[in-house]
């Protein structure tokens, strides 16, 4: 089984760096520095300055942390916008929505996963561990609120085989499908707050308009 997997695994990696990410800087370098510890609760075994291999992902977003969150949490609808995740299926969920202990199978850098939901703390935390023999991995969201609305961090922290192979094949991809990932949710929240705000909008302008009409009928 592992040696037919090997291969493959080598192969799709292979055939990503040939795309090429060349804009994107590799993790750890001074154009990608380590973060990590921005308020993320990573276990001992994930710190980031102890990965094999890390990257770090933030992005200001002008909605609420509630509507980032209810995107965040639908993780059966993620391969309807991100690029970088396909065949989500959420255990025991009939909504497809992640909740505290969740099991979920997915595919994501060309890879098949089952990752476990650690922490999840509603409009604030989300975490989950991913683990194969040749790669495990740690992925931790935070979301802060702005004067604006939010600032959303996600960081992820690896360990293993294929983490050696994607630091020498395909340093920048997992930084570049984050940062689709956040620009993706940025648009889908702020398109969803700008729509919540117009119907309040609208809802008061038609309340002042029936005051308006309730007092010229009292005179």
């Amino acid at each position: 089984m592992q040696s037919r997997f090997l291969p493959a695994t080598l192969a799709a990696l292979a055939a990503s760096f040939a795309l090429g990410c060349g804009s994107v800087p590799p993790a750890a370098t001074p154009e990608n520095p380590l973060k990590g510890g921005e308020g993320i609760h990573w276990p001992t075994q994930y710190e980031p300055k102890d990965a094999g291999f890390f990257v770090h992902n933030a992005i200001d977003v002008d909605a609420p942390p509630e509507v980032v969150w209810e995107i965040l949490i639908r993780a059966e609808e993620w391969p309807r916008w991100y690029e970088g995740a396909q065949d989500v299926r959420v255990e025991g969920s009939p909504t497809g929505l992640l909740h505290e202990g969740a099991s979920f199978s997915w595919s994501t850098m060309g890879l098949d996963f089952t990752s476990t939901v650690k922490e999840l703390v509603p409009n604030q935390r989300l975490s989950w561990e991913s683990r194969k023999s040749t790669i495990k991995g740690y992925h931790a969201w935070l979301i802060t609120p702005t004067r604006t609305g939010c600032r959303v961090v996600t960081e992820e922290s690896q360990h293993g085989f294929l983490t050696t192979m994607q630091k020498i094949f395909v340093p920048q991809k997992l930084r570049r499908l984050h940062d689709v990932w956040l620009a993706e949710m940025k648009r889908l929240a702020e398109t969803k707050a700008a729509g919540a705000d117009a119907r309040r909008a609208a809802r008061s302008e038609t309340k002042a308009e029936e005051g308006g009409d309730a007092r010229r009928e009292l005179h």
